[in-house]
């Protein structure tokens, strides 16, 4: 990281948390390089999180105030700060177990109050710090600790959920389209209003290993093939659908 970027990060830091091929450090580089091309100030920036793997993205890297809270609690004390506080800037970054399973109840009602939040989902597909358990994002057929005979059900789609509760903004990128995915970030913390990205970031040790994509470089090709943008999708026939994540905004009044 160049020199200008270290002053985004707590003194002293010289390794993060993650598994080797954990897209999660990917994604803390962009949010920050989000937040320099904005040239926001961190100092009127509150970066709070719940319990997981990606929880640890603000905490403890982050050289601004954060609030590490209890698993699936993020978004109700994102929500207290900014009543407190309504000139503060806040960010929650958590996991898909995280905001979308524990916390999927404060999930749906943020976005259907349209607080003026910026949650950034990390979605791994899997409940990653805790052992690997099925998550609400596992796709169906995916071998986990708790699916051994693989997932029967459907994952949500984070998106549509969220724009259907009453969302501002809601957008879905992998850590594989990191120019994109910078844009949308800069986009959420400019917009007001509730404003969602979920981020498909791989875990090679927890969802890779049950699943045949044993590598980092696996998980990072799958990610690549999987994933196509709202407009090639509009051109494929929902045969050829199956199994493609859509990437792109999705905004009210918006497909």
């Amino acid at each position: 990281m160049s020199r200008d970027m270290q002053q985004y990060l707590r003194p002293g830091l010289t390794s993060t948390p993650f598994c080797p091929g954990c897209g999660h450090g990917i994604l803390m580089g962009l949010i920050l390089r989000a937040i320099d091309q904005l040239e926001l100030d961190m100092d009127e920036m509150l970066f709070v999180s719940g319990i997981g793997c990606a929880a640890w993205i603000p905490s403890p890297h982050f050289n601004a105030d954060t609030l590490h809270i209890l698993h699936g609690r993020a978004i109700p004390a994102a929500t207290g700060a900014k009543m407190f506080n309504p000139k503060l800037r806040v960010v929650v970054v958590g996991g898909d177990g995280d905001l979308a399973d524990i916390g999927g109840n404060h999930l749906i009602h943020a976005a259907r109050r349209n607080i003026d939040l910026t949650v950034i989902c990390a979605s791994n597909m899997v409940y990653g710090m805790t052992g690997g358990q099925v998550s609400s994002t596992t796709s169906v057929g995916a071998f986990t600790q708790t699916t051994t005979q693989g997932n029967p059900y459907q994952p949500f789609d984070l998106c549509k959920l969220i724009i259907a509760a009453g969302a501002t903004y809601a957008a879905r990128y992998s850590v594989t389209q990191p120019f994109a995915l910078i844009a949308s970030i800069k986009k959420a913390l400019q917009t007001n209003g509730f404003c969602f990205i979920e981020v498909l970031s791989p875990c090679p040790t927890q969802f890779g290993r049950h699943n045949q994509l044993d590598t980092p470089v696996a998980m990072i090709k799958n990610l690549m093939e999987t994933c196509i943008t709202k407009k090639k999708a509009k051109k494929l026939s929902p045969e050829e659908l199956k199994g493609k994540i859509i990437t792109g905004e999705f905004t009210n009044g918006a497909d």
